[in-house]
């Protein structure tokens, strides 16, 4: 591979080559970041989710044990 850039100029390798590889592979690489985007956000959904029954639960619990207190 070394071989091949060899005698090109610095340019082809660190500018031209790259933009050819986004023009050709960016949308695939938009896809795969945006389902990744989309997976960590439904994460974080699913955890705030969560999170916010298990407080409800226990607020409910710990209201429902007061009142059998009476």
């Amino acid at each position: 591979m070394r071989e091949i850039f060899a005698g090109l100029p610095w340019w082809v390798k660190w500018v031209a080559v790259p933009i050819i590889a986004l023009f050709v592979f960016g949308g695939l690489l938009m896809t795969v970041v945006g389902f990744v985007i989309g997976l960590l956000f439904k994460a974080l959904v699913f955890v705030a989710l969560v999170g916010g029954l298990i407080y409800i639960v226990r607020k409910f619990m710990t209201n429902s044990s007061s009142h059998r207190d009476w």
